[in-house]
């Protein structure tokens, strides 16, 4: 592979959760016509994400939830056992036109990226990232859970040593599930504590496999950096991965309406950039992020940053365009969006103090030995 290549698929374009849901934004689309408008995207780069069968997904997901999926999208009902069962139709995970094909179609992005990464390279799959799927239920806004399916793909194709480094500001419970106690399995999770699911406290290994950080609210640029560069990278640097996934959930931003840290996309930009080069195999998901604006200029500038493209400091005409086309109903953020949301894909750096509690947990999770 010579060049980064990036999975997406036009399902993501009009499929919505339902008018008052936080997933009624766009969000894939936005990246797709973005990094198109910028001539970042050329068809040798793109590939479009196949939809899983439900024999693909059964090597994590039970075959009775996956059959119920099915049967809720083809007559747009779920009944109570469905609900008490699988959490299908639940507030959080609504009954919608889309509610099998389109989880599977980013699994199947995550699935095909295992296989493709055989011998190396790099891969994008912003519609990837739903790290809550458990096995025989849907859990926030996760109907399956591609990056589970994507890492046992990678295992099937001859990768043991895997790096699972998630940014997003919710912690990965159902990645946690899937790789508990896995010796060739490093997961570093970064995220706001006392935030749903409420999981990954700092003392929670995950059977040895893992590390998380819940940070407090207010997180800033300089404190992400200060855990890239004194625990994410030694850690991953130490651990020699053959592969990294990198889950870069774009709700860690302040405009982001579900949660409550200060980053700007720079962090996660610099996250990514400082993983770039530890492992031969990179792929990276894309996860949460409500705000349409933000996670749109956020993905794209991961996709820029793979490729070593150099972001503007002014959109050209035809990707101010885009920003412009977005809507954001329902929320006030959206009444009278910033101008910079329109013209710019990098935000203004938000750096502040190194604050104790920050210093004290990195501490802390060194001390334990590498797992």
């Amino acid at each position: 592979m010579d060049h980064p290549l990036f999975i997406g698929a036009e399902i993501f374009r009009h499929s919505s959760y339902g008018r008052w849901h936080p997933l009624r934004v766009p969000r894939v689309s936005t990246v797709m016509d973005l990094s198109r408008a910028l001539g970042w995207l050329p068809s040798a780069q793109f590939i479009t994400a196949p939809r899983a069968k439900p024999k693909a997904l059964e090597v994590w997901h039970t075959p009775e939830y996956l059959a119920a999926l099915q049967r809720v999208e083809a007559t747009q009902l779920a009944t109570d056992t469905d609900t008490a069962r699988h959490d299908i139709g639940s507030v959080t995970n609504p009954v919608y036109p889309e509610i099998y094909r389109r989880p599977a179609t980013a699994a199947g992005g995550s699935l095909l990226a295992g296989e493709l990464l055989r011998e190396g390279g790099v891969i994008y799959n912003p519609p990837g990232g739903t790290h809550h799927g458990m096995p025989d239920r849907a859990n926030g806004f996760c109907y399956l859970n591609d990056p589970v399916l994507a890492m046992l793909s990678l295992r099937r194709n001859g990768v043991r040593r895997i790096a699972y480094v998630d940014i997003d500001a919710h912690h990965c419970d159902g990645v946690a599930v899937g790789f508990h106690g896995d010796p060739e399995c490093l997961m570093i999770s970064v995220h706001e504590e006392r935030l749903w699911p409420r999981t990954g406290p700092l003392e929670d290994d995950a059977g040895g496999s893992a590390i998380n950080m819940p940070v407090p609210r207010g997180l800033n640029d300089s404190e992400m950096a200060f855990i890239r560069d004194a625990l994410i990278v030694p850690r991953v640097t130490a651990f020699r991965p053959d592969a990294i996934v990198l889950l870069c959930g774009a709700d860690g931003v302040e405009e982001d309406p579900l949660a409550h840290l200060s980053l700007s996309n720079n962090a996660h930009w610099a996250v990514l950039e400082a993983l770039m080069a530890l492992a031969p195999r990179l792929l990276v998901l894309g996860g949460g992020g409500y705000n349409p604006w933000s996670v749109g200029r956020l993905w794209t500038g991961v996709w820029a940053t793979l490729n070593g493209h150099e972001i503007p400091e002014r959109l050209p005409p035809a990707a101010e365009a885009v920003l412009r086309g977005l809507r954001f109903e329902g929320n006030r953020r959206g009444k009278n969006p910033p101008v910079h949301w329109f013209t710019t894909l990098r935000d203004a750096p938000r750096g502040g103090p190194v604050r104790d509690i920050i210093k004290d947990r990195v501490q802390v999770l060194l001390a334990r030995p590498p797992g």
